[in-house]
């Protein structure tokens, strides 16, 4: 059985001023680093055979963070991306609260099966391994609603750098 440990990644600039990241690369501010630190200090007593990462930098920057110090691979997928929000990317999250969806916003359908590979790829690449995947919001609320086997609105959003464990 594969042990996963899915984390999102650390606060970002964006996160703290409430702008829609979607499938930007963003940057963790301060506290995202301090979240990040916090979670690899949690993580110092549990073998971990690898890490995976959004090939999103925001990720890619907490999972080296968690990474640090260990002698274990580390491989980026965008099967972990964040939802595609199309033309609400880089708009002030407050503000769409009545706006409709633009044509462009990745599907819940395609969303959702991303989440279904992602995992199925988890499970043959590392069978009986234990692997921390560092995703974010959405994705990782998709992937927790494959697994559940319930909708995604019975999902619980996931905090900055907080962490879920699955086995698979």
């Amino acid at each position: 059985m594969t042990t996963l440990y899915l984390v999102r990644h650390g606060e970002t600039v964006d996160n703290a001023r409430q702008i829609m990241q979607g499938q930007t690369q963003g940057e963790l501010n301060a506290t995202g680093i301090s979240q990040a630190e916090a979670l690899r200090d949690k993580l110092s007593d549990i073998h971990i055979d690898a890490f995976v990462s959004s090939d999103l930098y925001r990720s890619i920057q907490t999972c080296r963070i968690l990474a640090q110090g260990l002698q274990v691979p580390m491989v980026e997928t965008p099967l972990l991306r964040e939802r595609d929000w199309g033309d609400f990317t880089g708009e002030y999250i407050p503000s769409l609260a009545d706006r409709e969806w633009p044509a462009n916003v990745e599907s819940a359908e395609r969303l959702l099966a991303r989440a279904r590979n992602f995992l199925t790829w988890v499970r043959v690449t590392y069978p009986d391994q234990v692997v921390v995947a560092v995703g974010h919001g959405i994705i990782n609320k998709a992937i927790q609603s494959v697994y559940h086997q319930r909708p995604m609105s019975q999902i619980m959003k996931m905090t900055n750098a907080e962490m879920r464990v699955l086995m698979l």
